[in-house]
């Protein structure tokens, strides 16, 4: 499913990955690299299976640990109230 931020969420690239802030809260949240390509990924329009398959793509990681590594990105994103 693809991902959504909220209208209060803005996004900065930086050179260690994506930092968004909750203009809500006033939080800001941190992305990895490895995070960062995972979401691009979904706000492309991709799905969860395209998310995984870019990350064994591009790291050393197996389909299994990039499945759970999305799941749990996607569960705290949704949770937190930052995306939808």
């Amino acid at each position: 499913m693809a991902l959504k931020f909220g209208v209060d969420v803005s996004t900065a690239e930086t050179d260690y990955g994506t930092v968004l802030l909750d203009e809500r809260a006033g939080e800001y949240w941190e992305l990895n690299p490895t995070a960062t390509l995972v979401v691009d990924t979904l706000m492309a329009g991709g799905d969860e299976a395209d998310a995984v398959a870019a990350l064994t793509d591009a790291f050393d990681i197996t389909p299994e640990r990039a499945r759970q590594d999305v799941d749990a990105l996607v569960q705290q994103l949704r949770t937190s109230g930052l995306a939808r």
